[in-house]
């Protein structure tokens, strides 16, 4: 039990008296709707088995000790709950004094401190949401300790609000809702433009999902990120001169064809192509999976890997050398990349008799190629967030 351990650690630092709460929030991994969450369009994520624990306990004082497992080397950082602002050297504390923050703008105003411990299990960098895992997991203990009245969709906004306005990361709503409203065996088929959603059961016959996490830091990504934003925003302005769309994600391919002369510039076109058949893609995987058709599914998660990595530019070698290679391995049903690019991960659906040939066969594919060995994990889809203890 990895909740014991960090239980165990808590104590070590920060003494076993008063009532100490032991609490969990999963990682999510997107099976497709990729760079669609911030065009209007649909995502289709799951909440996963692995993710963030923690383990806290409430103070009398304004004073905040946080400590991180997985940054032993930084050891207790300190800060206050009176005047909250992202500090450099506060380093990845800035999440959870974030969500206080955005709490306290909401009208929850967080009084007193806390201690907390945390471990998490996401591979870091890799694209599984380790930093919304721990919004999440921040504003459901805040919400257990202190009583306030929110709904696991409301820890999202609040999430999403707190990365968006004290971290200055400019994310749609996706990983915060995946997290907060994960629900075991299910992945979430959420209109992002609405946040209207419904549940769909992922019945994997004798297959498994697996992750393949490329242990390429995401660098480029961020900058790159808000370029293909402001792309699809342009191209959006352009295209409601012509049609009356709200957008893109308002958009079918014929009607894309129809108006895309609208858009002055080539890469814009590709842009737009990819964010307008994406979502239709999307839709059509959930239709695919409510008629048990597993085939198909895995033929528009290739597809989608495919405009990534040609109309919107955001694969890179790494992820391209690991869907190529699952995509030649007898057993793979679909792969492609998930998350933002760049680096990180890709997701596969393998048969159970070819898992080990998989891992076995990209892993020494990526190596030969990328120089540096690739990690591989067989996951579950679980719940949101949960008080263990």
């Amino acid at each position: 039990m990895i909740w014991e351990d960090v239980l165990a650690k808590f104590k070590e630092l920060f003494g076993d008296e008063g009532e100490i709460g032991v609490y969990f929030a999963p990682g999510r991994v997107n099976m497709i709707g990729e760079h669609t969450d911030y065009n209007g369009g649909h995502v289709f994520p799951c909440a996963l088995t692995i993710g963030t624990y923690g383990v806290a306990r409430k103070r009398d004082d304004k004073k905040l000790r946080f400590y991180s497992m997985n940054f032993e080397q930084l050891g207790v950082i300190e800060s206050s709950v009176e005047g909250l602002k992202p500090e450099k050297e506060a380093d990845w504390t800035n999440y959870p004094k974030g969500v206080m923050w955005a709490f306290g703008e909401k009208g929850m105003k967080v009084e007193q401190g806390m201690d907390l411990v945390l471990f998490g299990n996401i591979p870091n960098g890799s694209g599984l949401s380790s930093s919304a895992s721990v919004e999440v997991l921040t504003g459901y203990i805040l919400k257990d300790m202190f009583g306030f009245d929110v709904t696991n969709q409301d820890l999202a906004l609040i999430g999403q609000f707190s990365e968006n306005k004290f971290n200055g990361v400019n994310c749609g709503i996706m990983d915060q809702f995946a997290i907060a409203m994960g629900k075991a065996g299910h992945a979430i088929f959420l209109d992002t433009a609405t946040l209207k959603y419904e549940y769909a059961p992922i019945k994997l016959e004798n297959a498994k999902i697996v992750i393949s996490c490329s242990n390429k830091k995401r660098g480029l990504g961020d900058s790159k990120y808000n370029e293909r934003r402001s792309e699809c925003e342009t191209a959006l302005a352009e295209l409601q001169k012509v049609v009356k769309i709200d957008s893109l994600g308002d958009l079918t391919e014929e009607q894309f064809e129809q108006y895309k002369d609208a858009i002055k510039d080539p890469v814009r076109v590709k842009r737009a192509k990819h964010a307008v058949y994406e979502n239709q893609r999307t839709i059509k995987a959930v239709e695919a999976l409510k008629n048990n058709d597993v085939t198909l599914f895995g033929e528009l998660m290739n597809a989608s890997h495919v405009s990534l990595r040609d109309d919107y530019e955001v694969t890179g070698i790494e992820l391209d050398t690991l869907v190529e290679e699952a995509w030649k391995v007898d057993g793979v049903i679909g792969s492609r990349m998930t998350g933002a690019g760049f680096g990180g991960c890709t997701v596969s659906i393998v048969k159970d008799e070819a898992v080990d040939s998989f891992i076995e066969k990209v892993g020494a594919a990526y190596k030969d190629k990328i120089g540096y060995a690739a990690d591989f994990y067989v996951v579950e889809i679980g719940d949101g967030p949960v008080k263990l203890a």
